[in-house]
């Protein structure tokens, strides 16, 4: 009933957000006559953040139409490698608009496995813009479990990493795939299956990004409430049924805007001061820092519901019971063995301040795969960068990407 109670206060407030957006505008275009009323911008002001506050956020488009390969411009277009019921691989297919020179080699393919853990993949824009210049990318683009027909049936972390599992199949053996946050765990999983298969397809490289592998590491709040909790709990005050007027009516999923309330209560003062220097930046007319704090929350606010089982099975399999680290994790009553993984190469990366995977946590796969030559591994952990910053943002552009790209490179050929 929470799901459909709140469907039935978005209808209810429909109505006064579209009027806050009109009298907003009404306050500030300037073929308006109110617009020139000595409160006019404070009357815009206050009526644009009350429409946004109120607004219905919707899934961002990637945003990515260019870039450049060896200084030739190429344009980008969106391609769906794969569909799946609750996945979309998307490549970003370059086309350059003059001829690359005749010697440039074939750039690596990577496989960026985005995170299913509220937002849309589209939060990555900002790594996969640096890495399109030199590299062939592919995103796991998930799809909003709500969408998903019932018919479909369930999506267990099982699946999840039979999906990762046949993305590397379709694409490798040459590609690298690299692991933002919640999926190096699935990723690990995946690959380790392989390599306890000899199975001819496996990556060239693994690079895993502020990731869980092993929270009882340098636990943070994420990890306390896991383990503060009874599973129960999880079970019986966050899963709800999807309400009829969607595609997957009936699901049970983990709601978005559950997971949008638990992101904005771990900074509620974060949040609440950047709202109100909103207010003030279009008071003073300042745009441009203006449009940073729409662009932000245009992305922070999209969130999608996750498939129930998935969700329950990553409280339980990765914070509760941290069987990847324990050793007695078993998918499909495979036991996961990264003691496997020789041939592999590894790079973990950590942010110095990240609040949200612990200090030692992705670095924790370092040790698990022990039998990757020391040769073939490599760890660094960001100074300064928080969760996001690991990932998107100045110090992903200028610390942490080049080591990347240099890393794929120099792992590019079969050990």
């Amino acid at each position: 009933m929470l799901y459909q109670m709140h469907e039935w206060q978005r209808s209810l407030l429909t109505p006064f957000v579209h009027f806050a957006d009109a009298t907003a505008q009404l306050f500030s275009n300037p073929y308006s006559p109110l617009a020139y009323t000595p409160v006019s911008r404070r009357m815009a002001a206050a009526y644009e953040l009350l429409y946004r506050l109120g607004k219905d956020y919707e899934k961002p488009a990637w945003g990515l139409h260019t870039t450049i390969m060896d200084g030739v411009e190429a344009r980008i277009s969106e391609q769906v490698a794969s569909a799946r019921p609750f996945c979309n691989l998307v490549h970003f297919v370059r086309t350059p608009v003059q001829p690359v020179p005749a010697e440039r080699r074939p750039d690596p393919v990577v496989l960026l496995v985005a995170p299913l853990s509220g937002h849309h993949a589209t939060l990555l824009r900002d790594t996969v813009r640096a890495l399109l210049p030199s590299h062939d990318v592919y995103v796991t683009d998930w799809i909003d479990a709500r969408m998903v027909p019932a018919s479909a049936g369930p999506f267990h972390l099982d699946d999840y990493v039979d999906y990762i599992r046949g993305f590397i199949g379709q694409l490798g053996p040459d590609v690298h795939v690299m692991s933002v946050c919640q999926p190096t765990v699935p990723v690990l999983a995946a690959v380790s299956l392989m390599a306890t298969d000899k199975d001819p397809k496996l990556p060239r490289s693994m690079i895993m990004m502020g990731g869980p592998i092993d929270t009882r590491r340098s636990p943070t709040q994420v990890n306390n409430l896991a383990l503060t909790k009874p599973f129960s709990w999880f079970e019986h005050n966050l899963i709800h049924r999807v309400p009829p007027r969607f595609p997957g009516a009936g699901r049970k999923v983990y709601p978005g805007f559950l997971q949008h309330a638990g992101f904005v209560s771990m900074n509620p003062d974060r949040h609440l001061t950047s709202h109100y220097d909103f207010y003030l930046d279009l008071v003073r007319g300042d745009d441009e820092d203006a449009e940073a704090h729409r662009r932000f929350y245009d992305e922070y606010n999209a969130v999608l519901d996750m498939p129930a089982e998935y969700y329950l099975d990553t409280i339980r399999t990765v914070f509760q019971k941290c069987e990847l680290p324990r050793g007695t994790w078993k998918v499909r009553g495979q036991l996961v063995k990264p003691a496997d993984i020789e041939s592999v190469a590894l790079f973990t990366v950590e942010g110095e301040l990240d609040d949200i995977s612990g200090s030692g946590q992705t670095q924790a796969a370092q040790d698990l795969c022990s039998g990757i030559p020391a040769d073939r591994k490599r760890h660094y952990t960001a100074p300064g960068a928080g969760h996001y910053g690991i990932f998107s943002g100045r110090r992903w552009r200028e610390m942490i990407c080049p080591q990347i790209a240099e890393f794929i490179r120099q792992h590019s050929t079969p050990a």
